[in-house]
């Protein structure tokens, strides 16, 4: 990973450096605020580490100043404020992490690995925040669907539905899977919930279309076709 620091105190500054190349990240060094909101605002990173009281611009006005241009990239603060109150103003301001000086290196890696993570979660759940299958897309994040352009107005436990199966497009999904996955059921498969769901799915999102989307396996389930 990409790490930009931002700590006026070099021999803190030297020891972090340290410990992260030792991990193997890779370290970009700010020595007081105004470089280190420049190089945040300019400068592709992963996780940035910033002390909270730096010369010429502080902490907590980096990270308001990054929120508000829209930049997410996670912050991890450090301070010797450790309080509770400075701790949540810090949190407030938009650090997603805080960590009170002095500290064990081996905390600052981990916090520093915990929030790439979910960071990285958060970015492939973006990417993946659409689900397209020929000309219906489903948006996950607005709970949008259209097809061919065309809104389709879908309830709650039909697009539950329509998601759990777009998401095994080209598998067949048995009765049981639908009803433990989108029910949480757990009796007897030969209830008719799922088939007057499926019918009402369909009536919406294959009726008056050339090709149909869902298509029965005879004997086995359902089977949502992309080509």
């Amino acid at each position: 990973m990409k790490i930009l620091l931002i700590e006026d105190d070099r021999q803190v500054a030297d020891f972090i450096e340290h410990g992260l190349r030792n991990s193997g990240h890779a370290v970009m060094i700010a020595r007081d605020g105004r470089d280190g909101l420049m190089r945040a605002q300019n400068e592709i990173c992963d996780v940035i580490v910033l002390d909270r009281m730096l010369p010429f611009v502080d902490g907590l006005t980096i990270i308001q100043t990054l929120k508000q241009d829209g930049h997410q990239t996670p912050i991890l603060i450090l301070s010797s404020l450790g309080d509770v109150d400075n701790r949540v103003l810090g949190l407030k301001a938009g650090g997603d992490d805080y960590l009170t000086k002095p500290f064990v290196m081996d905390e600052l890696l981990a916090r520093v690995d915990a929030l790439a993570r979910r960071s990285q979660a958060q970015s492939i759940q973006n990417t993946t925040a659409k689900i397209c299958i020929r000309d219906l897309e489903m948006d996950l994040l607005s709970r949008h669907v259209t097809r061919a352009g065309q809104l389709i107005d879908l309830q709650s436990r039909e697009f539950q539905l329509l998601e759990f199966m777009a998401r095994r497009k080209g598998q067949v999904i048995t009765r049981t899977m639908l009803l433990e996955g989108v029910w949480d059921y757990h009796f007897d498969p030969q209830t008719n919930v799922i088939d007057v769901h499926i019918s009402r799915l369909r009536a919406k999102i294959d009726k008056n279309f050339d090709t149909q989307i869902i298509r029965t396996v005879r004997g086995a389930g359902y089977i949502i076709e992309d080509e």
